[in-house]
């Protein structure tokens, strides 16, 4: 694995930790190390940076609290291994982490780690502490999603060229801080949520008609997608278009992008894209495109029944609260959403034509820039 720009910052906070366990430990001191709460009762929307944030209550991990001591053990072992892993220059996935580690403590008939369930919450309890992405601690998750579009980039020395990866693109992996973008010729970055959209904008080459960079997420985006779309954002000062099913788990999909997760606040100004704006599907689109016949029904029952409202009648009304679900816009297109009672997927626009939607349909929107905030 290359050096990463982070590593001596990450190496330093890790080494103060450690520091600080020890000398707690001579001078006959409980030893404790503070982290961030990670509840939601802590997650908290700034309006100013349009991002989700951790409050400022914290909670302490204390080895002599016995209701603790497992856990403050299992903290230790991984950030020790991870400044092991910083150090050599190595990675590994957070499965393999959990296999290194896990071993019978000697003289106990305890294991260190009985399951990856045990480990996982360490890691990210790790990541508040210290305010550095797992990435930074040399952790990585499987691949997930691809990138198409007229960029090059270096990575570990070698240079790709977006536009010569053919049908496949570029696999997106968890650790991206370490890729140097050379040069590019796009006019701006395209997420769609479906890994088949992806294919169909790739086949019928969108990304080099339009100058654009391409990223199928592939559902529900990855850390190292989101990462990498704030990244391309910030650092080619071009704009952020999403593109996702009209449901509320497509618009999900947005929030994520755009504002950042609950789960993962404490990491929303590195993996957040505050200025990215919805380019659909829509329920205006449905009108406006003629694509009625080609709708599915929202899952669940309508808040106006009994018993209801449940699936997907339900997630889009609690959409409705989240303070960047405010605008008018987006609470009008939710209640239009509900009222209707029907979602529309990318695919549909095939209905129309395959090429449709490369050739008309997000040409036309982003050339009169209709999108959602």
């Amino acid at each position: 694995m290359p050096v990463l720009e982070q590593d001596p910052e990450t190496i330093e906070k890790l080494t103060h930790l450690g520091k600080k366990l020890v000398n707690e430990l001579n001078n006959k001191m409980s030893p404790y190390f503070e982290r961030p709460v990670r509840s939601l009762s802590n997650v908290k929307y700034d309006p100013q940076s349009g991002i989700l944030t951790l409050g400022d209550k914290k909670s302490k991990r204390t080895f002599l609290n016995i209701g603790h001591a497992r856990t403050f053990m299992q903290s230790v072992l991984i950030a020790s291994k991870c400044k092991e892993l910083i150090k050599n220059q190595r990675s590994a996935s957070i499965r393999e982490l959990y296999y290194q580690l896990k071993h019978t403590v000697p003289g106990l008939n305890e294991n260190t780690l009985e399951g990856q369930e045990e480990s996982n919450p360490v890691v990210v309890d790790l990541e508040t502490a210290l305010d550095a992405l797992r990435e930074y601690l040399h952790l990585t998750a499987d691949r997930s999603g691809n990138l198409f579009g007229p960029l090059t980039l270096e990575d570990q020395g070698d240079r790709i060229d977006c536009l010569r990866l053919g049908k496949s693109g570029l696999s997106i992996p968890s650790i991206v801080d370490d890729y140097k973008f050379v040069d590019h010729d796009a006019n701006y970055i395209l997420v769609v949520e479906t890994g088949a959209m992806g294919d169909r904008l790739a086949e019928e080459k969108f990304h080099i008609k339009n100058k654009a960079i391409v990223i199928s997420s592939q559902g529900q985006p990855s850390r190292g997608v989101r990462r990498l779309t704030h990244l391309l954002h910030t650092k080619l000062e071009i704009p952020v278009y999403i593109f996702t099913d009209g449901d509320p788990w497509g618009y999900y999909i947005y929030s994520v992008l755009k504002a950042g997760s609950m789960n993962l606040a404490f990491e929303s100004k590195r993996l957040a894209t505050p200025s990215a704006r919805l380019i659909g599907m829509t329920m205006e689109d449905i009108e406006k495109y003629d694509l009625r016949r080609v709708t599915e029904k929202l899952k669940g029952i309508p808040p106006k029944k009994s018993g209801g409202p449940s699936e997907d009648y339900k997630r889009a009304l609690e959409l409705k609260k989240y303070a960047w679900f405010s605008h008018n816009l987006w609470q009008k297109e939710l209640d239009k959403m509900v009222a209707m009672g029907v979602r529309i997927e990318q695919q549909a626009l095939a209905s129309k034509r395959l090429e449709f939607v490369s050739e008309t349909y997000l040409p036309e929107k982003i050339k009169k820039q209709e999108f959602l905030p």
